[in-house]
């Protein structure tokens, strides 16, 4: 495997990585209010995309998503006697999800995209000159 092709294998790995995460960052974002259906029931919880470095073909290192992990954080206490999920004492408990974290997080992954096809246009377009310079 040639150098660029080895970049954009890492390139590639990278922003497939990114994918999943920006999906389980909206999908938090969207469960921000999702309580449970009974009363004192667990509402969303968070999840947690897991990372883990990878080699790829010829030894270059990549990043493979393995799966997530429920964040263990408590959940938030609400007063709203009137709910369904509301227990005796009148709380519901709230998805241990932090909206403003989860958009840093969506915003981290949105420019570690970013990065990674950047870096894969620049690959493109090394391979373009040197194809030009070939022809010459």
């Amino acid at each position: 495997m040639s150098e660029i092709s080895g970049a954009l294998a890492a390139a590639a790995s990278g922003m497939r990585a990114q994918t999943v995460r920006m999906r389980i960052s909206a999908e938090n974002i969207a469960n921000a209010e999702s309580t449970g259906q009974a009363p004192g029931a667990d509402p969303f919880r968070r999840r947690i995309p897991i990372l883990k470095s990878e080699t790829l073909a010829d030894g270059v290192k990549g990043v493979l998503v393995t799966g997530t992990e429920d964040d263990k954080s408590d959940f938030k206490l609400s007063y709203n006697p009137g709910h369904p999920a509301a227990d005796a004492n009148g709380y519901v408990k709230m998805p241990n999800v932090n909206a403003l974290a989860e958009m840093m997080d969506l915003r981290e992954a949105s420019r570690a995209y970013e990065a990674n096809l950047n870096m894969i246009d620049a690959a493109r377009q090394m391979t373009s000159r040197a194809l030009d310079l070939l022809r010459r």
